[in-house]
């Protein structure tokens, strides 16, 4: 989600790393005022960075925290084992090694894999579910240890510092200056999704991460060309994605997979020598059989979008947003964007309040915001109170608008927000956004699923399609084709082991 005009200056990186008040500030000024040069120890070249070593060791581990309370890790104790044992044994011939690595699975349908400044590694659920080796999945995880190596992220952060610095500085002053409803509470908006935590990178870099990523990999005894056939079945996944209408962004949106690239890599392959180290799960079906149970598509625990519905079964509530706008369900927030960006809303949920009147007057305090007026309401059987208020932002002002429900389970909370010019189209908008919340009935309830892999055995001369009738699958033809890298018209060989999805009761775990 990228918003555009008034509200862009809420969604600037600073404020997504929670530095609109004036102490963070005065350190990325010091960090500004003191710039250095380290050694690359990819290319040897001696480069120019804002952060030493053990600044990049803390601003990781902070970034990292943040990361697992807004996009969240898959609680899955052996497999993430496994995939730290790769990661590990990739590392231990890192070219960079005053970092320490770790590797964690990110709760992410989408295929992704990332680094964090100061070593942190995620793959996502979903880059796993699209995997078809452990060469495959060590090429991914090789890959993100040469953007650590290589200290590409630094560079980001190095350059994303520069850039945001007159943004950071606006909102510490309007924060020192009393202005921190506009610092705090339309900056929150953009603290979603992990928004901001991610570097990006240019082919140049990828390419030198591919070369890091297949070298290591290769000298672990893995096939350097599986990143190769991840890249393929991610470029595959990406088109697929693309030609629906709620394409989920990814985190390898940056990670281009281009025809070239992948070419490349083949041809870098055929180069490398392999070393002598054994994978620790041999076969493809040994590889497979690691991932069985494995959660595919949205998780109803964190709740899940039906077009323009989100239900979330584990509170027991839905709500419907406009039709037409983008929407985001992160970890502790859901967000709808209209499609110009300068109308958003944010439903977030916070601690049991039974009286919303004061739910609303704590959040006008700590915020430093005046409330305009306010009323009580029902919502959906339950017990409201909503209220409005101007806060000033650069380029103007913000009109929020803000809906309280005292609900069993939590204090849930809806924070519009428009340009002062838009605010009465916007907030009809938003008043009927938050009329629409309430209980979940029995029967949508039971609507329910969740869709978790599986592994079966194919016949000999048995298509896909055939395969996916008799195995209770419930992919669709295209994504069963990518999941398990084979073309949609595949003819199967006797025991061939197929990756499939199927469909289970939700039960809150």
């Amino acid at each position: 989600m990228r918003p555009a005009g008034l509200l862009r200056v809420a969604f600037s990186r600073a404020h997504v790393l929670g530095m609109s008040r004036l102490g963070p500030t005065l350190l990325v000024l010091a960090l500004l005022l003191a710039p250095g040069c380290a050694t690359n120890p990819v290319t040897g070249q001696t480069e120019f960075v804002l952060l030493s070593a053990a600044q990049e060791i803390e601003l990781g581990r902070q970034s990292a925290k943040q990361f697992a309370e807004q996009l969240g890790l898959v609680d899955d104790p052996e497999l993430v084992t496994y995939v730290a044992a790769i990661g590990n044994r990739l590392a231990e011939h890192s070219p960079r090694q005053d970092v320490s690595y770790h590797f964690q699975i990110a709760d992410q349908e989408a295929p992704n894999a990332f680094a964090l400044p100061g070593g942190w590694i995620y793959v996502s659920r979903g880059a796993l579910a699209i995997s078809n080796s452990e060469a495959e999945l060590a090429g991914v995880i090789g890959h993100e240890i040469g953007h650590v190596a290589a200290r590409h992220v630094v560079q980001q952060q190095t350059r994303s510092i520069g850039v945001g610095l007159l943004t950071l500085l606006g909102a510490a002053v309007a924060g020192a200056a009393g202005g921190e409803g506009a610092a705090n509470v339309v900056g929150q908006l953009g603290q979603v999704a992990g928004a901001g935590l991610i570097a990006t990178y240019g082919r140049g870099q990828e390419l030198q991460a591919d070369q890091v990523g297949q070298s290591l990999a290769a000298r672990d005894g893995y096939d350097p060309a599986g990143i190769a056939r991840f890249l393929t079945s991610l470029e595959r996944d990406a088109e697929r994605r693309a030609g629906g209408t709620h394409r989920q962004p990814s985190f390898f949106d940056s990670h281009p997979a281009t025809e070239r690239r992948v070419e490349e890599a083949l041809e870098r392959a055929a180069t490398l020598e392999r070393g002598g180290g054994r994978p620790l799960s041999g076969e493809r079906s040994a590889y497979l059989a690691r991932l069985e149970g494995l959660l595919v598509g949205p998780d109803p625990a964190a709740g899940l979008f039906r077009d323009e519905r989100f239900v979330h079964p584990v509170l027991g509530f839905g709500v419907d947003f406009p039709k037409g706008w983008e929407t985001q369900n992160g970890r502790k927030a859901v967000v709808a964007a209209a499609p110009d960006g300068n109308r958003i809303l944010k439903l977030d949920a916070g601690p049991v309040e039974p009286d919303p009147v004061k739910a609303a007057a704590e959040f006008a305090q700590a915020n430093r915001i005046v409330l305009d007026g306010g009323h009580r309401l029902t919502i959906g059987g339950l017990d409201a109170f909503r209220a409005h208020a101007q806060v000033p932002v650069q380029g103007g002002n913000a009109a929020l608008h803000l809906t309280w429900i005292a609900h069993r389970r939590a204090g849930f909370r809806f924070i519009g927000v428009a340009p002062a010019a838009q605010a009465h189209e916007a907030f009809r908008k938003f008043d009927a956004v938050a009329a629409s919340f309430g209980p979940l009935g029995k029967a949508e309830r039971a609507s329910i699923k969740e869709w978790r892999l599986a592994v079966v055995s194919a016949r000999a001369g048995e298509s896909l399609a055939g395969l996916a009738r008799r195995s209770g699958n419930v992919w669709e033809l295209p994504e069963l084709a990518i999941a398990n890298g084979l073309a949609a018209n595949a003819s199967l060989r006797a025991g061939q082991p197929i990756k499939i999805a199927r469909e289970h009761p939700f039960r809150p775990r």
